[in-house]
């Protein structure tokens, strides 16, 4: 496939899922050329080389874009490299097909950065507790997927995003909007994802509920529920509890039938939403008690700021200046 180019940031601490990923790699190379921007320490970095080498583009982020955010120093990198006018920019557990690229490609056509729909397959009981968000996300608007499509040359006028932020698929989206960028979001452009190990789940349980500081009436609405479910309790009305319950597993059930998601997510995702929503009200405490002592921890520092607000970034724009480092030097993207 022609015209389309493929960035893909990875910083890995072992190789145990290498074999996987090189043969994708090397399916994917047939339709798109593949960057690939590999911020993992020797001698690790040096045996992906040897594996990778003529298959992709292969090399580490470069050493001026200063983000505290690892991904955003991947994607920013891989920009620069990018020749075609359409790109996608993908997590290193993403994985498209054929007819995914080519529809994808065809969405680049008509809108400036394209927001598919991920799922996980295969689908462990982690995986469904954590696909019940992504049902809850679709019935009231769209998910946050770790793959976007996006048009070079309106990802060079924006100047980069944020690479200081910790919900960089969010800021990403904001600030292609802030620069007059059109968005879609197809509901039915599904494009597979592996599930994390059980271990890493649990690790970003608080930095996904952290992400919510971005969203306010997000934020506040699960701050508001263990109050809630605390004072139904003290009453003695457990059926309200029930039925709060009920509504958001009707809620999820929602999203998993929109745009024919009954193909993709299991209906035991939706019996998991209100364990979700209940876990998700108690670690949104605990990132508000991060932000509060200055930030939650990543790849060995504190990052403050979840994601900046389209309106910021719009007057961050009109007074000529950029949060992310990329912007700082237009001339290399």
């Amino acid at each position: 496939m022609s015209g389309l180019d493929y960035v893909l940031p990875l910083r890995w601490d072992d190789d145990e899922d290498l074999d996987e990923l090189t043969a994708y790699l090397r399916e994917l190379a047939r339709h798109a050329r593949v960057v690939v921007v590999d911020g993992s320490a020797e001698p690790l970095f040096a045996g992906h080389a040897r594996r990778w080498a003529g298959i992709v583009t292969h090399l580490p982020p470069d050493p001026d874009v200063d983000a505290a955010n690892g991904k955003v120093a991947g994607v920013l990198t891989g920009m620069r490299r990018a020749a075609a006018e359409h790109v996608v920019i993908a997590d290193d557990d993403v994985r498209y097909d054929a007819e995914g690229l080519a529809r994808m490609r065809a969405w680049l056509g008509r809108a400036d950065l394209v927001r598919p729909q991920n799922y996980f397959d295969p689908m462990p009981w982690h995986a469904r507790w954590d696909t019940a968000r992504t049902l809850l996300n679709r019935s009231v608007g769209a998910d946050y997927p770790g793959t976007f499509g996006v048009r070079r040359e309106v990802f060079a006028r924006t100047g980069g995003y944020d690479g200081d932020v910790l919900f960089e698929n969010l800021e990403l989206i904001r600030t292609v909007r802030a620069h007059g960028g059109r968005e879609a979001r197809p509901l039915d452009l599904y494009v597979r994802r592996l599930p994390p190990r059980p271990r890493r789940f649990w690790n970003q349980r608080v930095r996904q509920a952290y992400d919510d500081l971005a969203q306010p009436p997000r934020m506040a609405a699960f701050l508001a529920v263990l109050p809630g479910v605390g004072v139904a309790l003290l009453r003695r009305r457990p059926a309200v509890v029930a039925a709060g319950a009920a509504a958001v597993a009707a809620l999820a059930e929602a999203g998993r039938r929109r745009a024919g998601g009954r193909r993709v997510f299991p209906f035991t995702a939706t019996l998991f939403a209100p364990v979700w929503v209940l876990e998700r009200a108690v670690c949104s405490w605990a990132a508000l008690a991060a932000r509060l002592s200055g930030g939650v921890p990543y790849a060995g520092r504190r990052l403050r700021v979840a994601a900046h607000s389209v309106r910021w970034l719009r007057e961050r724009r009109q007074a000529g200046g950029s949060g992310s480092l990329a912007a700082r030097n237009p001339t290399s993207l």
